[in-house]
């Protein structure tokens, strides 16, 4: 098992609890509809690209690469920090300069998913 896709995935799902449940409970009253939107829409890519790094995480034990899964692991971490992150921050402080940093994060994602689908087409045999 892969320590740091593990850590970083429970640490960003942990975040990512925390985030859906002020947003659902301590942004209603501060910020547009749209706002909630865009938070919610943060939150849920955030859940799944946690997701995606434990299982780059579990992944080693079925004869996937360490390197592919690891280069996975850090483009969903980039993607969760550029695309969750900017779009976190473009409600809660409202800088019109954050908006471009969100596709960076959304191509880190798809990176992400090409890399772990490379680590499953090259990965080895597990004996049984």
């Amino acid at each position: 098992m892969l320590r740091f896709p593990l850590v970083a995935g429970a640490l960003s799902m942990l975040l990512a609890v925390m985030a859906g449940a002020f947003g659902a409970h301590g942004l209603r009253a501060l910020v547009s509809a749209r706002g909630l939107e865009v938070f919610q829409t943060a939150v849920t890519y955030q859940v799944y690209h946690s997701l995606a790094l434990l299982v780059c995480a579990l992944l080693l034990g079925f004869g996937c690469r360490r390197r592919w899964l690891q280069v996975a692991a850090g483009f969903f971490l980039a993607g969760i920090l550029l695309f969750s992150g900017s779009l976190y921050l473009l409600v809660l402080t409202d800088l019109p300069g954050l908006g471009p940093v969100t596709p960076l994060g959304g191509v880190c994602f798809m990176v992400g998913w090409l890399v772990l689908a490379i680590a499953g087409i090259r990965r080895t045999p597990v004996e049984t």
